[in-house]
């Protein structure tokens, strides 16, 4: 009889088993000797992080995807301490050979450069300004920015020549920013949106093990609203049969603390996250795995995830169609009509060359 996957503490993934989807051997990644030592112990001591430097060419990442509202982003960090089950970004830890589980979330890289070649690329006389965009793969206010504040110090660079930027996070970190966010906010060039995918603290606690408890992601909220910072909630992603059940106390929340829109979106399995979060299942909720995987092959066409553009992030049926009309409903009822993020580009002056400082 298979034995239930056992949960590591303070830890999102159940497994750290290498993908095999490039060619590599699908094995256990380093750590996974845990496993071992949980049949013996009945439970998995805790697995520590590490930060590895990673010194990248360029550092603004493009897109010419057509559902998406940016076209270009910056990603301070590689793989992320939050540790959130559903996150779409961990496959990308198997182009290095190491897995999307518990590597992913353990075995991090930081981008030190980062604010130098940001600096290098908006001198350059073919760059032409739009919002970029932080937060988009990994989160930019994890843990490890505490000490790293590879952010804080792109947000430097970006406040210095006023180019627009919006930010996705988890995090109340971001409110270390605000003497930076709360200028750029005023000359209309910031924006925020912070996720809030459950507001019970054991539910988070258990999605999205080390990202910061619910009322504090609420106070941020409150915080950056009241420093004049256009501030959104994203209910990203709603988890059916775990979470679906919170979308209209979510936005009520998000409503009272200040915010001026909503965003949701279903859960996407893509590539190596469908069998870990299946593992994640069996691990916390045995008692309705199936249900939710049930409602997620509806919302998704019969399979684990749909890739499709457009519909990857509405979803499709009458299971999606319905969370669409709660959370416009929700979102009508509050005021959080706001579904577009405008920031303005006709403010933005390149970075002065090592000539041009001079002067």
């Amino acid at each position: 009889m298979p034995t239930r996957p056992v949960p590591r503490p303070h830890r999102g993934a159940t497994t750290n088993r290498a993908s095999g989807r490039f060619g590599l051997p699908q094995a256990e990644a380093d750590g996974d000797w845990l496993d071992a030592q949980a049949m013996v112990d009945g439970a998995a001591p805790p697995q520590r992080t590490t930060v590895t430097v990673e010194a990248p060419r360029t550092i603004i990442t493009r897109n010419q995807s057509p559902d998406i509202a940016f076209d270009r982003s910056v990603n301070p960090y590689r793989g992320c301490e939050h540790g959130c089950i559903y996150c779409f970004a961990r496959p990308t830890h198997a182009y290095h050979d190491l897995s999307p589980g518990l590597d992913f979330e353990t075995r991090l890289f930081a981008k030190p450069s980062a604010p130098d070649l940001l600096r290098a690329e908006l001198a350059k006389r073919s760059y032409a300004c739009a919002p970029i965009a932080l937060g988009t793969n990994t989160d930019p206010y994890q843990p490890i920015e505490r000490d790293w504040r590879i952010t804080r110090a792109c947000l430097e660079v970006l406040a210095a020549c006023d180019h627009p930027v919006t930010i996705t996070t988890k995090s109340d970190r971001v409110l270390r920013d605000l003497d930076l966010l709360g200028p750029m906010a005023a000359k209309g060039l910031a924006a925020v949106m912070v996720s809030v995918t459950s507001l019970d603290p054991k539910v988070s606690m258990t999605v999205e093990p080390r990202a910061p408890h619910p009322t504090k992601r609420i106070a941020a909220i409150r915080a950056l609203s009241a420093a004049g910072i256009p501030c959104y909630v994203s209910i990203a992603p709603v988890i059916p049969a775990i979470t679906d059940h919170e979308i209209e106390h979510i936005i009520e929340q998000a409503a009272a603390a200040g915010a001026v829109g909503a965003f949701f979106m279903p859960v996407r399995l893509p590539h190596e996250v469908a069998p870990l979060f299946r593992a994640w299942l069996d691990a916390h909720f045995p008692d309705r795995a199936g249900k939710v995987m049930t409602l997620i092959r509806e919302i998704r066409g019969g399979r684990d995830n749909d890739p499709n553009f457009h519909s990857r992030f509405r979803g499709q049926g009458p299971w999606a169609e319905l969370l669409r009309t709660r959370v416009a409903i929700a979102a009508r009822k509050h005021g959080l009509h706001h579904q577009r993020i405008s920031l303005r580009t006709d403010r933005f002056r390149p970075p002065a060359g090592p000539q041009g400082e001079l002067f």
